[in-house]
């Protein structure tokens, strides 16, 4: 099986004869759109300063070379000013050619379209975040006209990823702290749970799968979002979630999850056997051979602190398990 196929099987929980994984010989290649936007590359602006701006026009800064940073200053500060923003324009497929391109070049890896986000990760940004929960109590008339500019550019890079021959969009959308989720889960299901919907409905009606990244305890929306039509859940912290709590929803339905070793919890004990265990243990309860599960690998060691060894332990084992018939010999011994 090439890594295409391996996927496939994976999403399908039709046996693949190994896990798949996006680490060493990955199975996943990754291209995004060329649009003219408001976006900038990082710039050194002090001794240990970087900033840039985003394609939706916010600024951004770091104190390193390597992390994601964060907002310093949001394209709005009040929600009047929605009226008179011009959004970046999505819809040329011109802007998608390369990504054509590259999906000839690689017929046999799982090719994902970087999306920016969905509704909530683009809008989020635009405020400051305290500023756009308020507003998303308070003025939810202007901010649902926000959502449904975003949710236009959304479709359009929809149907011109899959124009262009990929086989999944992927999409960063942090909704939770370490306890518990940003928004409460009613106000998610009122405002986001249909804008879910609606673009995992068009990724599909497309031929394209949904893979969605989120940090947080977002428990609360894990089965909305799965109903919403969410194929595959990256978390890197799946401890926080809980290994068996993630095993029991495939119990229901068809849901991958996409997880390196917890990189908050486990690898920083930097205990090569604890490491070990819970690769073991993500294979046994969520792969099981049959598939569900993306062995995973956080691939900025520098912002959590480790050397690259204590990942290696991890990707050591999910190889060694996470081969069909080592698995089913395994478990029968």
């Amino acid at each position: 099986m090439n890594s295409k196929e391996i996927v496939l099987r994976t999403l399908e929980f039709n046996e693949p004869e190994r896990v798949a994984r996006s680490f060493y010989d990955s199975d996943f290649v990754s291209y995004r759109y060329n649009v003219k936007t408001y976006a900038t590359e990082w710039k050194k602006v002090g001794e240990k300063r970087w900033e840039r701006t985003d394609e939706w026009g916010n600024t951004w800064a770091r104190l390193d070379e390597t992390s994601k940073g964060e907002v310093i200053q949001s394209v709005f500060n009040e929600v009047e000013e929605i009226d008179s923003y011009v959004f970046p324009d999505f819809s040329n497929y011109e802007d998608y050619i390369g990504v054509e391109q590259n999906v000839a070049k690689n017929t046999t890896k799982w090719i994902i379209g970087g999306m920016p986000g969905f509704t909530f990760n683009i809008a989020r940004k635009m405020f400051k975040l305290e500023n756009y929960l308020c507003h998303l109590m308070l003025e939810r008339e202007y901010i649902r006209k926000l959502h449904d500019k975003i949710d236009e550019q959304l479709i359009y890079m929809i149907r011109n990823y899959s124009k262009a021959g990929v086989d999944s969009i992927m999409f960063p959308e942090d909704w939770g702290t370490q306890t518990q989720t940003l928004i409460s889960p009613k106000l998610w299901y009122e405002e986001f749970f249909p804008r879910f919907q609606r673009l995992c409905a068009e990724a599909h009606k497309n031929g394209l799968k949904v893979f969605m990244h989120s940090c947080g305890a977002i428990g609360e929306i894990i089965p909305g979002l799965i109903e919403a039509g969410v194929d595959l859940l990256q978390f890197d912290q799946p401890t926080l979630h809980g290994i068996d709590k993630l095993a029991s929803y495939q119990e229901k339905c068809k849901i991958t999850f996409w997880c390196p070793v917890d990189i908050q919890r486990t690898l920083q004990t930097k205990d090569e056997k604890i490491i070990r265990a819970e690769a073991k243990e993500l294979i046994d309860k969520l792969w099981k051979g049959r598939g569900g599960f993306v062995a995973g690998y956080y691939g900025d060691n520098a912002s959590i602190g480790l050397e690259p060894i204590w990942q290696e332990y991890a990707c050591d084992e999910f190889v060694k398990r996470g081969k069909r018939e080592y698995y089913k010999s395994a478990v029968s011994n």
